[in-house]
């Protein structure tokens, strides 16, 4: 491709509302161009990265067995009604209506539209299994689209769904999936790590998520070097410390603390550690009854996890808390509530604490060397409510916990009957009888993989391409084009030399200044560069460098595709 026949557009400063390293970059590299809030036109240049990340998804999904379909985007309510999802979905769902004032949405997943197709289609265990996918634009309707393409409105997604007669078939392409998605992230040159995940609204049972590892990574991984233990904080197992709880020793205190109310603060007044603290979080459940949570002070509530042991759960109003408390916020506590009226539940930690320190009911008191069964009843429930932390045990007994960030680029679900039953997926089994197809889903976000892949591998100059998918594998800069026949001709005998071998090449030919070309060849990210001038031809040389390289090395221009091949293959 020759830069004069193509659209370079770039910027030298981003615009102001990009945060993002790879939303700055994308913006000023010309990748994509914003239309409104959340939505981003795809430019020439960053369609060609969409579109070599959308066919390293497709062979590999067409590899492992999976049959390509496509299905429309806007889908009639009654669907989404029939799984129970039109309601519970939330305002991301894009609600729209026809002429006729029928109810549609623009489709954010697909489960509910597969789940026609299978029902129509499949009638007999003979049909099973069968995995489809698509790759098809989805829109959320995101209450803060930010961070460019990473959290847009719209969005490029690869999901896919497969059908099975029994659990040990669902199992088979789940670890299927699994392979796939790893050869997958492999090929597109990205460092990732695949994560236990909960399932959140999808439904279902297990779930691994594929994470880009970045520092700018929304979510946080729980990970075991030695074990090599990995799973999502908000599903990682927080184990109960070691050992039982130590003996009441110490008198039941009541202390005033005024303005004290927050552990941290409490505990440097009363120079006790943060950890011998009590934190009380009142929550509501979704029948709107009071649940009071107790955790160490030190550690945090993971709302997950939470929901799991309280349904539905929210953090109570400041009205539910003096509903319950008087005007006792930021000093409850376990002692005297009424058990009757609010559940207690404790974290496995927090229920091993003994003389700790706790809010009083009171303002502005707090109470030391509490107890459980001497001065308030045991809980109700001890479970695993909170985030786990680095340098906690790791879940599977291999060493300790680290936390690093990630960037979600694909998740995998085991659907089992969620939505097969909801709407009458079945088919005739072994026995004949009709039975509810095992499913599972599996999500790739073609799109965010684009930012991801930035987010990994870029530089103050500009973005650093993975080779497999750069715009283009390398580009020609040849410096005077307009000025010097001699490099002219080098640069065309290379380009087509390049070319000729296979390489995906562009040959930037445009009537710039060579502080230009060199500047816009490092932000757009090609990973090799061939810089040709009029003095190193006097020499017989042109120069080679490497997108990550610190130097350009000086080759004879016959030696350039056995250079390209040799660095490539490095």
């Amino acid at each position: 491709m020759r830069a004069s026949q193509f659209f370079i557009s770039t910027l030298k400063e981003a615009p102001g509302e990009a945060e993002l390293v790879s939303h700055r970059l994308m913006l000023r590299a010309g990748l994509i161009r914003r239309l409104g809030s959340g939505l981003y036109t795809w430019m020439p240049l960053g369609l060609r990265v969409l579109r070599k990340v959308e066919n390293i998804v497709r062979e590999e999904m067409d590899r492992a067995g999976a049959l390509e379909l496509l299905m429309p985007a806007v889908i009639p309510a009654e669907l989404w009604q029939e799984s129970g999802r039109w309601d519970k979905f939330g305002p991301q769902m894009l609600k729209i209506r026809d002429r006729h004032e029928r109810d549609f949405l623009f489709g954010p997943t697909h489960e509910e539209v597969i789940c026609d197709v299978a029902r129509k289609e499949i009638r007999s265990y003979r049909q099973l299994p069968v995995n489809w996918y698509q790759i098809q634009s989805k829109f959320r309707d995101e209450i803060r689209p930010r961070f460019g393409v990473m959290r847009a409105r719209e969005f490029l997604m690869k999901d896919a769904y497969s059908f099975h007669e029994d659990y040990a078939s669902l199992e088979a392409t789940y670890q299927r999936m699994y392979a796939t998605y790893s050869a997958i992230f492999t090929r597109l040159g990205l460092h990732f790590r695949a994560v236990a995940a909960d399932t959140g609204a999808i439904g279902g049972s297990g779930s691994h998520e594929f994470h880009v590892l970045a520092d700018s990574g929304e979510d946080a991984i729980a990970w075991c070097p030695d074990s090599g233990y990995a799973a999502n904080v908000e599903l990682a197992e927080a184990l109960a410390p070691a050992g039982q709880r130590a003996a009441a020793g110490a008198a039941l205190t009541r202390v005033p603390t005024p303005g004290k109310t927050g552990n941290a603060e409490l505990a440097e007044f009363l120079g006790i550690a943060l950890a011998q603290t009590l934190k009380a979080l009142l929550l509501i459940d979704g029948q709107g009854r009071p649940v009071l949570a107790l955790m160490r002070g030190d550690h945090q509530l993971n709302e997950i996890k939470a929901n799991k042991v309280v349904p539905d759960m929210r953090l109570a109003s400041d009205a539910e808390i003096r509903e319950h408390f008087g005007d006792a916020k930021g000093y409850i506590g376990p002692v005297g509530v009424d058990r009757s009226r609010v559940r207690v539940i404790a974290d496995r930690s927090a229920a091993l604490l003994a003389d700790f320190c706790c809010g009083a009911n009171e303002a502005p008191f707090h109470l030391t060397g509490v107890n459980f069964g001497r001065d308030c009843p045991e809980p109700d429930l001890v479970a695993d409510l909170r985030t786990v932390e680095a340098g906690d045990p790791s879940p599977d007994g291999g060493g300790t916990l680290e936390i690093c960030r990630g960037i979600e680029v694909g998740h995998i679900f085991q659907l089992r009957t969620r939505y097969s039953e909801a709407m009458q997926v079945t088919f005739l089994d072994r026995n004949g009888s009709a039975t509810p197809a095992e499913m599972g889903c599996y999500g790739i976000g073609v799109s965010r993989v684009v930012a991801a892949a930035i987010e990994q591998n870029h530089d103050e100059r500009g973005i650093i391409f993975p080779r497999a998918i750069a715009p283009f594998e390398v580009a020609i800069v040849p410096m005077g084009l307009a000025r010097s026949e001699a490099v002219r001709a080098a640069a065309e005998t290379a380009y087509d030399a390049l070319r000729a071998a296979g390489f995906d090449v562009l040959l930037d030919d445009r009537d710039e200044r060579p502080g230009v070309l060199l500047a816009d060849q490092e932000l757009l990210g090609i990973p090799f560069r061939v810089v040709i001038g009029e003095r190193g031809l006097k020499e017989g040389l042109v120069e080679f460098q490497g997108r990550r390289d610190a130097e350009a090395r000086k080759i004879a221009p016959a030696d350039l595709v056995a250079t390209l091949k040799a660095a490539i293959a490095h």
